[in-house]
């Protein structure tokens, strides 16, 4: 099947590479799965108490205290004046996990907090019997896990579309500076979007482009996994500037797939990538060998 990995979405517009032509682009979008919930100590509370309610356990209320401590590492880890703005879906294990990690920051840190229902979980019905909702999987797992829609609920490809519309407003949102007004504000922003394992991996695929059959090989994130979109060198956004090779082959990515994402790290350049730091350079220019010190550091990435 033709690669469709292009910076031409379906819409025209391509998210995976927005120009930084306003020096306030978010530096970071830091997709978070919410923490573990009730479902995980006994699923059968899905049939008497409604999807959305469902709250975190005393596991997932702690992995989110966690995670909000690694993600404020990252933010902060290259400028100590770094700003945070939440998106979070409208359900009760969302919120609490969002609320986990935004009293890891600082209050002047958190700019803002936007609930967006369009980041809602897959619908899989209302009340949830918990042997006709295994069937509904095995079902979808045969027939394909994009296209199969849920008696009374969603498919994938449901999700993809209210996904994608909200994708249009944070572009326009981003283009228009709404999270920052001031050009000569060099505090790092960074948006963190806690919400649902599909939902994730719905976003990934729209922002990336990726296929049909790509979003299908994808692993669902864990309770409390987090996918760290980072601008690049030709400033478009990346997965691999964070994560290692090996997580994203732990995540389903193919050998092009990460490829992909190597280049929209640093183009078409000689590439170095610091373990701490994106360090792009020219590897045939000498105007950069002082870059090219201290090779340990480095892994080369062509």
């Amino acid at each position: 099947m033709a690669n469709n990995n292009t910076n031409n979405s379906p819409n025209g517009k391509s998210f995976s590479h927005i120009k930084r032509k306003q020096t306030n682009l978010p530096k970071r979008i830091i997709l978070v799965r919410h923490g573990e919930s009730q479902v995980n100590e006994d699923e059968e509370v899905l049939e008497y108490i409604p999807n959305y309610k469902i709250k975190l356990s005393e596991k997932g209320s702690h992995q989110a205290k966690e995670t909000g401590l690694k993600i404020r590492d990252i933010v902060s880890d290259e400028n100590t004046n770094c700003k945070v703005f939440f998106y979070v879906s409208p359900s009760n294990r969302t919120r609490e996990t969002m609320e986990g990690i935004r009293e890891t920051f600082s209050k002047e840190k958190v700019i803002g907090v936007g609930e967006e229902c369009r980041l809602r979980e897959q619908h899989f019905g209302n009340f949830q019997e918990v042997e006709k909702r295994k069937k509904i999987k095995k079902t979808r797992m045969r027939y394909g896990k994009f296209f199969y829609r849920v008696p009374d609920g969603e498919s994938s490809a449901d999700v993809y579309d209210r996904v994608s519309t909200f994708l249009e407003g944070l572009w326009r949102d981003m283009e228009s500076n709404k999270f920052s007004n001031d050009p000569s504000d060099t505090d790092d922003l960074n948006l963190i979007i806690v919400s649902h394992g599909l939902t994730i991996l719905l976003f990934l695929m729209k922002w990336f482009n990726w296929t049909v059959e790509q979003f299908e090989g994808l692993t669902n994130p864990g309770n409390c996994e987090y996918r760290v979109l980072q601008l690049g060198h030709n400033e478009e956004y990346s997965l691999a500037i964070h994560h290692k090779v090996d997580e994203l082959k732990k995540w389903g990515l193919s050998e092009q797939m990460i490829e992909d994402q190597k280049r929209r790290a640093c183009g078409s350049l000689g590439i170095h990538l610091n373990l701490k730091r994106l360090k792009c350079v020219d590897a045939t220019s000498d105007d950069n060998v002082e870059d090219l010190t201290e090779e340990k550091e480095n892994v080369i990435l062509n």
